[in-house]
């Protein structure tokens, strides 16, 4: 039954999960990421331990991950930008290429200094997305590195913050709307300048004489399906000695519900399954089975 829905799970191409020993340890950047854009802006330091991204008038810049994945639990502590980073967005996603892409989103968008960040997350499935839920932090997450992490499986995908859920998005398929299962999706994150909708509605613009503006990233971690074009096989199979591959079938237990219901009743400040005024036809479908705890 397990190879079945292997099969089921990875159609096009190989899945192979990465759980090996080194896996679990410190990862080394230099090995899991590449920097793509900022002509210098973006800078792995300290033998592959930390990773800057910068921002400034001319440019921000971004990195990606050398591998795709198509399913996985995906963590990596970042620092967001200190001070007064109104205007400026930090995103850590998993993306797909394409008009009909798939995306998981974790945006931070940045405030005035002693103004939180709103953490913005979304889900596009097959090029569709407008599921926003937004949530304030229960720290300050500028002073020290926090565990940003991603848990994608055929069943579920779940957004946590130091080990907390915030969100969790069901898979909405018995209800007709698509769901992201089929397409390879790599890590992608950017510091840009966003000061035309990002802090207070465009309201509030970048304030350039505190540039350059840093985000910085460390301890990268990914338990996932790695999809490799340069195979015909369509198995998901398990590279570790334990075979431990549990996250594929993972849900959220009685303590983590109860946690999830906490961020939320706590910290969550907007909710598309809530927003009757951008919805006055009704909710869309997938709201019914995602609905705030």
């Amino acid at each position: 039954m397990a190879a079945a829905m292997s099969n089921v799970w990875c159609v096009v191409l190989t899945c192979l999960v990465a759980f090996s020993a080194a896996a679990l340890a410190a990862s080394n950047l230099n090995q899991e990421v590449d920097v793509t854009w900022g002509d210098g802006r973006g800078k792995i330091l300290n033998n592959g331990e930390l990773l800057t991204l910068s921002l400034d008038h001319t440019s921000g810049s971004g990195f990606q991950s050398k591998n795709e994945y198509l399913f996985g639990k995906i963590d990596m502590q970042i620092k967001l930008v200190q001070g007064n980073s109104a205007g400026t967005v930090t995103a850590y996603y998993l993306s797909s290429q394409g008009t009909t892409h798939d995306e998981i989103d974790f945006e931070f968008l940045g405030n005035l200094s002693g103004d939180p960040y709103i953490l913005h997350t979304n889900v596009f499935s097959q090029g569709k997305g407008n599921r926003e839920q937004q949530f304030y932090l229960w720290f300050d997450p500028t002073a020290d590195f926090h565990t940003y992490s991603i848990l994608w499986n055929p069943q579920r995908i779940i957004f946590s913050v130091d080990g907390t859920p915030i969100r969790e998005f069901k898979n909405p398929e018995s209800l007709g709307v698509p769901y992201p299962k089929n397409q390879p999706m790599r890590i992608y994150s950017s510091l840009w300048n966003a000061d035309d909708w990002a802090t207070r509605g465009g309201l509030v613009k970048t304030d350039w004489t505190k540039a350059p503006f840093t985000a910085s990233y460390r301890n990268f971690n990914a338990n996932a399906c790695i999809a490799s074009s340069s195979s015909s096989s369509s198995s998901c199979s398990s590279t570790s000695q334990s075979g431990d591959n549990a996250w594929l079938t993972e849900e959220l237990d009685a303590t983590r519900q109860e946690r999830l219901k906490w961020a939320q009743k706590n910290y969550m400040i907007y909710n598309y399954c809530t927003d009757a005024k951008r919805f006055p036809q009704g909710y869309p479908k997938e709201c019914a089975l995602n609905a705030s705890t």
